[in-house]
């Protein structure tokens, strides 16, 4: 690819505000033959790489006993919502030590946000719909 090719890439816009320790859903569009269907993917984000819409995150879940990693690019047209199921309270920007933890001990406490904080985090497809204006009276 070419600079020029990389720089037409733009970001998504409906994109939530994403940070390491935030458990998310990611429903992705999956074509098996000829059909599609949707694919979903929760976990942990670990890691998150800025860069507009070159960014990409990581998320971390544990099927099984077995540890699965999976890199999603931000600008991917395979992504068709991310869902943020709770806010994680982490100290660090990257958290690869997870990996090294079993799924009791990888547990990440939650975040309490700040009243009317959660509104604005929220993906801008839960906004309500604008209320209709009332009618002149005659």
């Amino acid at each position: 690819m070419s600079t020029a090719q990389l720089d037409a890439i733009k970001p998504k816009s409906k994109l939530p505000h994403l940070t390491p320790g935030d458990t998310v859903r990611i429903n992705l569009k999956v074509h098996e033959g000829d059909k599609e269907r949707i694919q979903s993917f929760q976990g942990v984000v670990i890691r998150l790489r800025s860069g507009g819409a070159g960014g990409s995150f990581t998320v971390r879940r544990v099927a099984y006993g077995v540890g699965i990693e999976r890199t999603f690019p931000m600008a991917s047209p395979l992504i068709e919502r991310i869902q943020v199921i709770r806010h994680g309270k982490v100290r660090r920007a990257k958290l690869y030590y997870l990996r090294g933890l079993s799924a009791k001990k990888a547990r990440i406490k939650e975040r309490r946000l700040p009243r009317g904080f959660a509104e604005l985090v929220t993906t801008p497809e839960a906004e309500p719909a604008p209320e209709p204006a009332p009618e002149a009276k005659k």
